[in-house]
């Protein structure tokens, strides 16, 4: 193959008690990007569309330009890729616009190799892709992206996450813009040891939910003690909207990635189909308009197209 192109979906990163290292994906928005093999040992972006924000069309500044940049390092590769890339995640959205770029490419590209490599190889580049746009190596977004649904992210490793297949996301998107490293920036300054400690807990809550099928366990931990309070200054109405789902019977509500995203968890799609228009409703009473997506937790990965 000379040509192949690929669709990464959105995803909430952190899950709220994960930061950094937990995430899951979002059916229904995503990125696209198209790859060709060239004869010169170079990567280099022939067009970004779709997005209202000016985005690098510098190989290096760019989150997908990056990743594909260190794919072709790490294998010597004797070609290079041209990409074109579709976005349909909006920038500063909270729902792995960057990762998303990296990780359709990767996925592309490596169609495109003589041997293609697993996905849980791809993963160290998706990384370097993302940290372009963030600022450090995380893999929250990436990993979720390319395995699917809910994935434990380590700095070498993915662990795919299993939940009842009831169980349903709601993810709500105000039209307003909270960037990444902004966001890492309220979350400066010191922090309780208690808190560590809660926080920790209610990861293992989470994660023992799932495994387990126990909705009780999951809304027992699905309290996120540490980034929430900093960053919840930053999303007018969170307040609001994140009570909105607790009122309707959430298992828990909390800022999707860096924001200004808000997801809730739900043991069932009629429920997370219910809380949508009370969430919106909160940041229009905030005076932002919103859209929502609903997903089931078990979320696509990323995948080619053609």
């Amino acid at each position: 193959m000379n040509d192949a192109t690929a669709f990464a979906p959105a995803s909430v990163g952190n899950i709220g008690v994960g930061f950094d290292i937990l995430g899951h994906t979002i059916a229904g928005p995503g990125d696209r990007v198209r790859a060709r093999r060239i004869d010169g040992q170079e990567v280099r972006i022939a067009a970004i569309r779709g997005n209202a924000t000016k985005l690098p069309m510098d190989a290096a500044l760019n989150t997908a330009g990056a990743a594909l940049i260190a794919l072709r390092d790490a294998l010597q590769l004797p070609f290079g890729f041209e990409i074109e890339i579709d976005k349909g995640i909006p920038f500063g959205s909270g729902m792995g616009g960057s990762a998303a770029s990296a990780v359709a490419a990767l996925v592309a590209a490596n169609a495109l190799l003589d041997t293609p490599l697993t996905r849980a190889a791809l993963y160290p580049f998706a990384m370097t892709g993302e940290a372009v746009a963030s600022g450090g190596r995380h893999g929250d977004n990436v990993g979720a992206m390319l395995l699917g649904g809910i994935v434990l992210s380590t700095a070498d490793r993915l662990v795919r996450i299993a939940a009842p297949d009831a169980w349903h996301c709601i993810l709500v998107h105000p039209e307003a813009v909270v960037e990444t490293r902004h966001a890492r920036e309220a979350l400066k300054g010191a922090y309780a040891l208690g808190d560590f400690v809660a926080q920790s807990a209610n990861l293992a809550l989470v994660l023992c939910g799932c495994h387990n099928g126990d909705a009780d366990l999951v809304r027992a931990g699905l309290r996120d003690v540490l980034v929430e309070p900093r960053r919840a200054a930053l999303i007018p109405g969170f307040a609001q909207v994140k009570q909105a789902a607790l009122d309707r019977g959430s298992l828990g509500a909390s800022i999707s990635g860096a924001g200004p995203s808000v997801f809730a968890w739900f043991d069932s799609q009629a429920a997370a189909d219910a809380a949508a228009a009370p969430m919106r409703s909160a940041f229009a009473d905030a005076g932002i308009a919103s859209e929502s997506f609903v997903s089931p937790l078990n979320g696509p990965a990323a995948e080619l197209v053609r």
